[in-house]
C-alpha cells in the first residue's frame, strides 16, 4: 500500500486516520502516496498557530521576518531537482510547466524577502502621513497598520501546489501571521514535501507553518475575528465559504480567486501581416497549452475583428497542429495531462457544451497522444473552438473549461473616426464573462494601448497590454508576477493577492491613533512606511 503522508501540526508531524485518499500518475495510473486529515485535533492546531506561531513571529521585526523568507527560499532551491521529480508524477507535467509552478513560487518567496528588508527593523507600517485634527495643530491622527492576532488559513487549488503555498505565505509570514495550508487533496504530495523541508531546517519559529493534507472538513469551524482565509477554486465552493458563521458572524476575513473567463483582444489595427498580429497567435497557444491550460489566468476567450477571424482561426490551427501531447517523461511532449481522469471527464463535458453554440476549428480529439494509454491517461490535446456571432452566444461567457480549451469569436469594429471606440464591441464582450482576472490587448499602436486598458480595467484585476515593442520583455499573459496584483472582481471572487506591499494589507489591521503631536512623532519613528 502507498505511504501516507503525515501532517505538521502544533509542532509535530501526525498521520490522519483511516486509509486516506489515494494520490495517483494522472499519466499512467500508478499509486503514488496517500493523504488523510481524519482524526486531527484541529482546535489545537489552529490554538498553537495562534499562540505559539503568532507570538513568535509578531517578535520579529519585518526585516528579521524577510531574512526567514530568503532561508526559505535557498532550502527550497537546493531540493529544487526533488520538487520536480515529485510535480512529474503526481502533475503529469513538463519540466517547463513544472518550472512555472516550482520556480515561481521561490521567486515569488525571494522578492518578498528582498521587499520586506526595505521595511526595516519595526514591528509595525504607517500608512499615509499624520493629519492635524485641530486649528492650532496640537492634536493629530496617524493610520498604522499592525499584524492581525490571528492564523491565516490556505484552502488552495490543485494546479498550483507550489505557487499556489509561497504566493500567499510569503506576504503573511512577512506581516508576521502563522500560516496553516489545506492543499488540493489531488496535489497535496508536492506541498507537503515543502513545508516539510521548510520544517526539518528549522528556520521558522514553532507554530509558523503548518500543512493539513486531506478533506477539509472542520477547519473553518476553527475560524475566529482575526483569522483569515485565502480560498483559489470554484465559484459553486467559494458561495458556500462565504454563508460560513466564520465570515457572516465573526466577521472573519475572507479572500476569494474563482473562476475567470480571461479575454485576449486584437486590437483594430493589428491586422494580419504585422507583429502584433503574430504576439496574439503565440500568446493564445501558449495559454493554451501551458499546464494543459489549467491556469486560472489562462485565455478561455480570444476576440479579433470579424475581417480578421479566418487568417487567425489558421494561424492559431497551425501552431497547434505542432504540439506533441502525452507521457512528459518523453523529451518530445511538449505538453502533460490533466491532474486526474476526473479532470478529464470534466473538461470533455466542458468542450461538448461550448460545441453546442461553436464549431471546433482545431479537434484535439484526433491528435495522437504520445507514449500514453488513452484509456488510462488524464491526457487531452488542445480544443480550438470558433463562434461567429458572439452576442447570441452565452455558454463561451459563462463556461469555463479548465484545460487546453479556447474560443476564438469575431467583433465588429465600429465605422468611428475617434479610434477610442474601434474596438468597443470586443470590450463589450470581454465584460460578459462578469468580472475576470486578467485581459489581454495587443495593438501596434501604444496610445490605442492605453485608450483599451483604461475601458477594460473595471472589469479586471490585471490588464496586460502588448506591443512589439516589448516583444521579448513582457512577462506573459498567465504569468502572475508578484509585483502585480493577482485577483478580479465579479465571478474571479472579488479577491486580491500580492500587487507588491499590497499583498500585506490583508494581514494586518488598520487603526487610526488620535494622539497629541509629540505621540504621533513617536509613532512615525516606531514605524515604517507602507509605502516605501
Amino acid at each position: 500500500m502507498a505511504a501516507l503522508l503525515e501532517n505538521f501540526i502544533a509542532g509535530k508531524w501526525v498521520a490522519g486516520s483511516g486509509e486516506g485518499t489515494l494520490l495517483t500518475d494522472p499519466v499512467t495510473g500508478e499509486a503514488l502516496v496517500r493523504v488523510s486529515s481524519q482524526g486531527l485535533d484541529l482546535a489545537a492546531a489552529f490554538d498553537h498557530a495562534r499562540k505559539q506561531g503568532g507570538a513568535a513571529l509578531r517578535s520579529l521585526t519585518y526585516a528579521a521576518r524577510a531574512a526567514l523568507l530568503a532561508e526559505i527560499a535557498k532550502v527550497l532551491q537546493a531540493n529544487r531537482d526533488d520538487y520536480y521529480a515529485i510535480a512529474l508524477a503526481n502533475s503529469g507535467t513538463t519540466k517547463n510547466d513544472s518550472a512555472v509552478d516550482i520556480d515561481g513560487g521561490i521567486f515569488t518567496l525571494s522578492y518578498y524577502a528582498k521587499f520586506g528588508a526595505t521595511l526595516g527593523d519595526v514591528h509595525a507600517l504607517r500608512d499615509g502621513a499624520t493629519v492635524s485634527l485641530s486649528k492650532d495643530r496640537s492634536f493629530t491622527t496617524q493610520h498604522v497598520l499592525t499584524p492581525t492576532r490571528g492564523v491565516a488559513l490556505f484552502i488552495n487549488a490543485f494546479n498550483f501546489p507550489s505557487w499556489g503555498l509561497w504566493e500567499k505565505a510569503a506576504p503573511a509570514l512577512l506581516s508576521g501571521v502563522p500560516v496553516i495550508v489545506k492543499p488540493a487533496t489531488a496535489t497535496a504530495w508536492l506541498t507537503q514535501r515543502m513545508v516539510a523541508d521548510v520544517v526539518k531546517a528549522g528556520i521558522l519559529p514553532d507554530g509558523a507553518l503548518s500543512v493539513i493534507c486531506g478533506g477539509s472538513a472542520g477547519l473553518l469551524d476553527q475560524i475566529g475575528a482575526f483569522d483569515v482565509v485565502s480560498f483559489t477554486g470554484s465559484a459553486e465552493t467559494a458561495a458556500k465559504l462565504r454563508a460560513h458563521p466564520a465570515f457572516v458572524e465573526h466577521g472573519a476575513r475572507l479572500n476569494v480567486e474563482a473562476d475567470s473567463l480571461n479575454s485576449a483582444i486584437l486590437a483594430a489595427d493589428a491586422a494580419p501581416g504585422t507583429e502584433a498580429f503574430d504576439l496574439f497567435i503565440k500568446e493564445v497557444v501558449r495559454e493554451m497549452t501551458v499546464k494543459s491550460g489549467q491556469k486560472c489566468t489562462a485565455i478561455r476567450r480570444a476576440f479579433v475583428p470579424k475581417q480578421h477571424l479566418a487568417a487567425a482561426t489558421d494561424a492559431l490551427v497551425a501552431k497547434l497542429a505542432k504540439i506533441t501531447v502525452g507521457n512528459p517523461r518523453n523529451e518530445s511532449v511538449r505538453m502533460g495531462a490533466l491532474v486526474n481522469r476526473e479532470q478529464y471527464d470534466t473538461v470533455r463535458a466542458g468542450i461538448a457544451a461550448l460545441r453546442e453554440e461553436a464549431r471546433v476549428a482545431f479537434n484535439g480529439s484526433a491528435v495522437e497522444l504520445v507514449d500514453v494509454d488513452p484509456a488510462v491517461a488524464a491526457c487531452i490535446a488542445p480544443h480550438l473552438l470558433v463562434v461567429d456571432d458572439a452576442d447570441v452566444a452565452t455558454r463561451i461567457h459563462d463556461i469555463e473549461v479548465f484545460g487546453p480549451v479556447a474560443t476564438l469569436c469575431g467583433y465588429t469594429v465600429a465605422a468611428t473616426q475617434d479610434s477610442s471606440l474601434e474596438e468597443a464591441h470586443a470590450i463589450a464582450l470581454a465584460r460578459r464573462g462578469q468580472g475576470s482576472l486578467v485581459a489581454s490587448v495587443f495593438s501596434n499602436d501604444e496610445a490605442r494601448l492605453a485608450r483599451i486598458a483604461l475601458e477594460l480595467a473595471d472589469t479586471h484585476g490585471r490588464v496586460h497590454a502588448i506591443s512589439p515593442s516589448v516583444a521579448q520583455s513582457q512577462t506573459g499573459h498567465g504569468n502572475v508576477m508578484p509585483m502585480s496584483l493577482h485577483g478580479g472582481p465579479g465571478r474571479a471572487g472579488g479577491g486580491e493577492e500580492l500587487g507588491g506591499v499590497r499583498a500585506l494589507d490583508f494581514y494586518h489591521r488598520r487603526a487610526a491613533i488620535q494622539a497629541p503631536a509629540a505621540t504621533n512623532e513617536a509613532v512615525l519613528q516606531a514605524t515604517s512606511s507602507a509605502n516605501p
